[in-house]
């Protein structure tokens, strides 16, 4: 995909918004790729708080795929019931588990992390980014899917993979990696739903929600 001119007009804005969070670890609370794989499966349709609050005891007795691999969903369970739809996920776990059977196995391309149960491309991308393997596209979770609109670097959309793609034409290859946390990370602690802190934001010089509030 070629950068646009359109592209280029958004990297200078954006520059403060890239310096203030650019290299900021997830608000997942891992220690390795391993637990960021298990917790990013864990954290959809849930809050990354309560990933991070039942974890420490599921890493206690799978500290690794290798003893996952060789346990199974019904000894999985106990550890992930406080988890939305944790009937799925943990079968997601215990199959991927089973699949690549040690940590040194975990993929870090997109097709590769894709294809396996519960990774999509939000997903795959965190992991990409977090593991700072070359980026093959951009975060776009809730906070993404509800900031760049309001920035003015997109349309309005609600499907997240609609919001990557318009994201990817609309910004320049070299800041894919850290654009879709920078923004996700603003909407966390500036950009919320209400009330947002404009007077506080980098990026408030170019962003066009003030102009849509007047």
């Amino acid at each position: 995909m070629e950068t646009s001119l359109f592209s280029q007009q958004w990297q200078e804005p954006l520059e403060p918004l890239l310096k203030k969070y650019k290299g900021k670890k997830h608000p997942l609370d891992y220690n390795n790729i391993y637990e960021l794989l298990i917790m990013v499966i864990l954290s959809a349709q849930d809050s990354d708080a309560n990933i991070n609050k039942i974890a420490p005891a599921l890493f206690e007795v799978y500290p690794n795929l290798e003893s996952l691999a060789v346990s199974n969903t019904e000894s999985l369970l106990p550890f992930v019931t406080k988890v939305r739809n944790y009937n799925t996920k943990a079968g997601w776990i215990i199959e991927i588990a089973q699949t690549l059977q040690k940590d040194s196995n975990i993929p870090t391309t997109m097709d590769e992390l894709v294809a396996l149960k519960g990774i999509g491309r939000k997903s795959a991308n965190v992991i990409m980014r977090e593991a700072k393997a070359p980026a093959e596209g951009i975060i776009a979770d809730l906070h993404v899917i509800r900031v760049a609109p309001r920035i003015g670097i997109i349309t309005e959309a609600k499907d997240g993979n609609k919001v990557e793609k318009q994201l990817m034409q609309a910004l320049p290859r070299e800041i894919w990696g850290e654009i879709g946390m920078a923004i996700s990370f603003l909407g966390r602690e500036t950009c919320r739903p209400s009330n947002p802190k404009c007077s506080e934001c980098p990026v408030q010089n170019h962003c066009h929600y003030p102009l849509k509030t007047i």
